[in-house]
């Protein structure tokens, strides 16, 4: 048994399945740990959310900014951007069943010393508690009511964590990080604009894994997002976004062994690192 984890696929269907065969992936030994972003901005995100859930319970997705900007469209609470490529999930006759099933999984998971997250975690949160905020979202986005839940997900504000946050900003927060952020304050301020490279970051803020004393740097943290961060492999760190949609790559990695797995991707940069 092995266990891959992939960074943001986003509808490259071609792409994961090279990637899928060139590690000798099993579903029925191994297990797929998939960054979000699931979909958008690829060419086949109806085919590639398909082919995920009939891997069934061998793949352990999080959610990405793209995956829950899908589930808005399909509410009627967001607009299409330009460069989105979802109208063939929002066409497609089982897109009440792919839609139910993206909304029930998980913002943040955790295995042994391993975490999985989209974008990452606010330095003050550890672990456990990181968990715990997770989980109040992801049972947020599984009741009957989630669409009431839908109106109040997006917005920048408020850019920080403190304890005494309730209702819906409580819940933006929590998204917001785990699905938004690349840089922050040393004391936790979220900027939502900055996605350039770590040599160009602006001045106050630094990368969410470099804050001095952050409270989960004893959990090794899979994640993705960043694509202009690129590949990075550290003792406690794993960035796996290397732009495959942007004509980069396609990435995996055996957590076992650390040995790293790539497939170049077709599609050609359109505007550099626009996410």
């Amino acid at each position: 048994m092995a266990t891959y984890a992939i960074g943001d696929v986003q509808g490259c269907y071609e792409e994961f399945q090279q990637l899928v065969e060139l590690i000798g992936f099993n579903a029925t030994r191994d297990k797929l740990w998939l960054a979000g972003d699931l979909v958008n901005r690829g060419p086949n995100s109806l085919i590639l959310l398909r082919s995920i859930i009939k891997l069934g319970t061998a793949v352990i997705p999080v959610l990405g900014n793209h995956d829950l900007h899908l589930l808005l469209v399909a509410e009627g609470l967001s607009k299409q951007h330009s460069g989105d490529t979802l109208q063939d999930i929002l066409d497609a006759p089982d897109r009440n069943d792919l839609l139910n099933w993206l909304r029930h999984q998980k913002l943040l998971y955790v295995e042994d010393e391993y975490a999985l997250v989209h974008a990452g975690l606010l330095p003050s949160w550890d672990i456990s508690q990181a968990a715990e905020l997770a989980h109040e979202v992801e049972t947020a986005l599984c009741k009957e009511n989630y669409h009431e839940f839908f109106l109040h997900m997006y917005g920048n504000k408020p850019n920080f964590w403190y304890d005494g946050l309730a209702g819906y900003e409580r819940l933006r927060v929590i998204i917001n990080a785990m699905t938004r952020l690349r840089v922050c304050t040393p004391d936790g301020r979220m900027d939502f604009s900055y996605k350039g490279p770590l040599q160009s970051i602006p001045h106050g803020y630094l990368p969410w894994f470099e804050v001095p004393n952050r409270a989960n740097k004893s959990t090794t943290i899979i994640f993705g997002h960043w694509s202009a961060l690129g590949l990075q492999i550290r003792e406690n760190l794993i960035a796996l976004d290397t732009g495959c949609f942007w004509g980069g790559k396609l990435t995996a990695i055996r957590l076992e062994d650390r040995r790293v797995f790539q497939v170049p991707c077709a599609q050609q940069v359109v505007a550099a690192f626009q996410q």
